[in-house]
């Protein structure tokens, strides 16, 4: 787990929702969830119908995500394309439901 540049961007967050902020908001399921390690914003992977995840990064440039629901102790940069190794696990706020 090495190749990243943007580790620098890893900070304690605090989850903006209790599953997928966008949604939540339309009513539509998600598979995993995935947590902005620079702002905090939960968002939905890419096998999920929306992928807010990576729109979030797409928006904000905010490159690493934690792997989030459940807890999966891993992290994504969507800039390098690399798994990272977090220095920590962001802790739920839950419980979080699930939808598909």
């Amino acid at each position: 787990m090495s190749g990243c540049s943007h580790l620098s961007q890893v900070h304690d967050v605090t989850p903006s929702a209790r599953g997928c902020e966008e949604c939540l908001k339309i009513g539509s399921p998600w598979v995993h969830l995935r947590l902005c390690r620079e702002c905090g914003h939960v968002g939905c992977c890419d096998q999920s119908p929306n992928r807010h995840a990576r729109s979030h990064f797409e928006r904000s440039g905010h490159p690493i995500i934690e792997g989030y629901d459940p807890p999966e102790g891993w992290g994504w940069c969507y800039a390098d394309e690399v798994q990272v190794a977090l220095p920590d696990q962001t802790s739920q706020v839950g419980p979080i439901p699930s939808f598909i």
